[in-house]
């Protein structure tokens, strides 16, 4: 099977991404928009997408929460899967735009996490992507959107999204924006980077949020 382009660079450092990742907690990242998620009166099921090593899936799934975690880079998953070990967490070897195996298991989910991962997208693939993830949504799921701004590493595969875009195509497959913010800084300390967050939802009659 062909690499996924979108793991480009992280496949041969898995170590130190997975240092990384672990070293910031969920609550950190998710600060801004985890209000938004429907995880607190209830169990959820949850899809994260581009799970890495497992921080956020983990987390979830200590909660009581039920959690797929899809990482398509071999060695990030793996170092999930051990850090990880004791957490219900079902590990799936997948990748966007399409999901295949996700898509065709038939599973709907109240919340898809995409932590850092819409930037691995080429344009034609985020449209594509969008499609297959409103497929995913329960009737009042929730999509959440961590979007990187900054200077590309040479070595990866990765765009510098604009914000506008992903609220236009997230309204054009008919989602409900709920939330929409830019926050300076990096949770690293990357001077130069810095990231906004989109949220949607399936149920139109939720009710917009722009703090």
């Amino acid at each position: 099977m062909s690499p996924v382009p979108g793991t480009r660079g992280y496949a041969q450092r898995p170590e130190k991404f997975a240092k990384d990742y672990e070293s910031v907690s969920f609550e950190k990242v998710h600060k801004p928009v985890i209000r938004h998620y429907p995880i607190h009166d209830k169990l959820a099921s949850i899809l994260d997408i581009g799970a890495g090593t497992g921080r956020d899936a983990a987390a979830l799934a200590r909660a009581g929460h039920f959690v797929d975690a899809v990482e398509p880079t071999a060695g990030m998953r793996e170092n999930g899967q051990q850090l990880h070990a004791n957490e219900q967490i079902n590990w799936i070897d997948d990748n966007l735009p399409h999901l295949h195996k996700i898509t065709a298991s038939h599973k709907k989910y109240d919340l898809l996490l995409l932590t850092a991962v819409w930037m691995h997208l080429t344009p034609a693939e985020r449209e594509t992507a969008m499609t297959t993830c409103k497929s995913l949504l329960l009737p009042q799921g929730v999509i959440s959107l961590s979007l990187r701004h900054g200077p590309v590493p040479p070595d990866r595969h990765m765009f510098d999204v604009p914000d506008e875009e992903v609220i236009a195509l997230g309204k054009a497959h008919g989602l409900q924006l709920l939330h929409h913010s830019v926050h300076k800084g990096d949770t690293l300390g990357r001077n130069d980077i810095h990231w906004s967050y989109v949220v949607f939802s399936a149920d139109a009659s939720s009710q917009p949020n722009h703090p």
